[in-house]
């Protein structure tokens, strides 16, 4: 049986109106097309450096197993 890899749920709470041209890019990377999106994504480092570029307009958890 495979290990499973940790998911986490990313939710975009924060406009990137206004924001860096890099911050917008960070946000389309990670899958973001629209305000309030939520987008789930393997734990990876390159994932949680990612996500902490553009902390302050997204919001993480962690996705149950079902």
């Amino acid at each position: 049986m495979a290990e499973q890899t940790k998911q986490i749920a990313i939710k975009q709470v924060r406009s990137a109106s206004g924001r860096p041209e890099r911050h917008r890019r960070t946000l389309r990377a990670l899958g973001f097309t629209k305000h309030q999106q939520t987008r789930i994504h393997n734990d990876t480092p390159a994932i949680r450096g990612m996500i902490e570029q553009v902390s302050h307009l997204v919001d993480v958890r962690d996705v149950e197993e079902q």
